[in-house]
Order: C-alpha cells, then structure tokens, then sequence
C-alpha cells in the first residue's frame, strides 16, 4: 500500500472515531446556501427537526438534515435539546427494547420524536409529543 493511500486510510479513520453531533431546530428557521442573511434562502425548516452539525462558525452552522442535504442555519436558531425524525413508513415504539415487547404505538415517517436515551445497542428511548414514550429501533429514525 503506498503512502498516499496510508495517508487517506489514516485521515478516514480518524474521521470515522469522531462522534456525531446533533442538535435540534429551536424554532422555525431558514436555511441558507452560505453562511450570511444575504446568501440565497432555501426553505424553512420546522421546530423540532433534528440536524446533523458539520461546521460551527461565527453564529452560522453547516448542518445535513435527514434527506442529506447540506444547508446553513443560524446558531441562535439551535437548541440543545435532541430529537429524531421517522425514516421508516412506520416506526414500531415498544415497551422495552425488544421486538418481541409490547407494541406502544406507531409513529408515521417524518414524524418528530424527542430523544430521551440513545440506548441500549440498537435502540433509543424516545417520547412523542403526547407524552407517550418507548424504544424505537434505530434503523426506523434518523438523528442518533
């Protein structure tokens, strides 16, 4: 293996080792094409919707949303509090996380749940905005 390609390995790797950060939008916000008020609006973006955080810089942050977009939004237009968007037609929301526990509800695709628990392996405690709460597996949401 040559130098270039060990180089490429390393800096893949390293990549790979850093987590992921994920906030949620606080409030109804635009996206922009760059990091300016003056730079092209896209869409707005509802409360809620989680976003991947790829670059933070001088109030402006580069986010990926769960279609994959890559889009700018203000900072102050972020909360800390996590949430995740349904990417199957329909998540199953158990009791336990176990397919075989007791079917809580069902969430349709692209439906916000609040995360409460990135956990046990596979899962992630979630609670819909009625109150109810459950694990979800994580191959039916985006945003873990």
């Amino acid at each position: 293996m040559g130098r270039a390609a060990l180089a490429l390995l390393a800096v893949l790797t390293a990549g790979a080792a850093q987590a992921l950060e994920y906030r949620s939008v606080a409030e109804a916000a635009v996206l922009y094409d760059a990091p300016s008020q003056k730079a092209s609006p896209l869409f707005v973006v509802r409360p809620g919707t989680p976003v991947e955080v790829i670059v933070t810089t001088a109030g402006w942050v580069k986010v990926r949303d769960a279609a994959g977009d890559i889009t700018w939004i203000e900072a102050k237009a972020l909360a800390d509090k996590r949430t995740v968007i349904v990417t199957a037609s329909r998540a199953e929301i158990r009791q336990k996380p176990d397919a075989a526990a007791p079917l809580l509800f069902e969430a349709d695709k692209d439906v916000v749940l609040e995360l409460e628990d990135a956990g046990p392996a596979g899962w992630a405690r979630v609670r819909h905005r009625d109150g109810q709460a459950g694990y979800v597996r994580l191959n039916q949401i985006w945003g873990v």
